[in-house]
């Protein structure tokens, strides 16, 4: 079983707290753990979030205490496991916040040899952190926000930047629902992800983190992905050991059903 996105930021870039990930991973059934960071950590990254920043004083406070690292001090945590002989496979890489316009910025950060993976994200739309508190939904245009969410990750795909497509519906995570029918643009991304060859994740941080009804995606959108070969693979979406491989087995049964 793998759980394939695992963020290490709540604790120390060292080998004993990688070491911690390790052992829960195996006491939860994982053959394969795969760890990373949001980009919005570190420093280099700081210009592409300049709009984000911008938005609201809430949202400049927010990366004012989060974009505070440097990317080489994950680097070196990276070269150091890599050198290292685990129980189970792990594997490192960096979730990267998909902007548009910042392509060009990101690509010498993305193709950097360190990364077995890099996973693309959208957390942002035109600056607004819609994942952040559901009081900040209040006068949204709901269909809007879907669309421009749905068309912004739909440019993260055809990129061409990323290798895994994260939490491909965490629009929902207040539980908002567009007005439209939502298969189209199913279908469309599917066979987007099928042709530049992305993993997609049936992700459970919506379910133990927003006490959303069900984990991963919604079923019409993952019966597509299934249908049209998409390669959909599990993650928690953990940010401590505790939560590696949380309902990674239940999806991955109902993966193979």
């Amino acid at each position: 079983m793998l759980d394939a996105h695992i963020h290490i930021e709540k604790g120390p870039y060292d080998l004993e707290w990688i070491k911690e990930f390790v052992d829960q991973g195996i006491a939860m059934g994982m053959d394969e753990i795969n760890l990373l960071e949001h980009s919005h950590r570190f420093t280099d990254f700081a210009p592409a979030y300049k709009e984000i920043r911008a938005y609201s004083r809430y949202q400049e406070e927010w990366l004012a205490r989060r974009n505070c690292i440097p990317l080489e001090s994950y680097l070196r945590l990276v070269r150091e496991c890599k050198r290292q002989s685990f129980p189970i496979r792990v594997r490192f890489g960096l979730e990267v916040c998909y902007i548009p316009g910042y392509e060009d910025f990101l690509r010498p950060f993305i193709q950097r040899e360190e990364w077995d993976f890099v996973t693309g994200s959208v957390h942002w739309l035109h600056g607004f952190g819609f994942d952040h508190k559901v009081e900040f939904w209040e006068g949204k245009d709901v269909d809007l926000l879907y669309r421009d969410y749905f068309n912004q990750m739909l440019d993260l795909i055809q990129s061409g930047l990323f290798t895994v497509l994260a939490h491909p519906d965490s629009i929902k995570c207040f539980n908002h629902r567009p007005s439209y029918d939502l298969t189209g643009t199913y279908y469309q991304l599917a066979e987007a992800l099928v042709e530049r060859q992305m993993s997609a994740e049936q992700n459970s941080g919506l379910f133990y983190r927003f006490a959303h009804p069900r984990w991963g995606m919604e079923p019409e959108m993952l019966k597509i992905f299934m249908d049209k070969g998409v390669d959909v693979i599990t993650a928690s979406d953990a940010h401590h050991p505790s939560e590696v491989g949380l309902y990674i087995r239940e999806m991955s049964k109902e993966l193979e059903d």
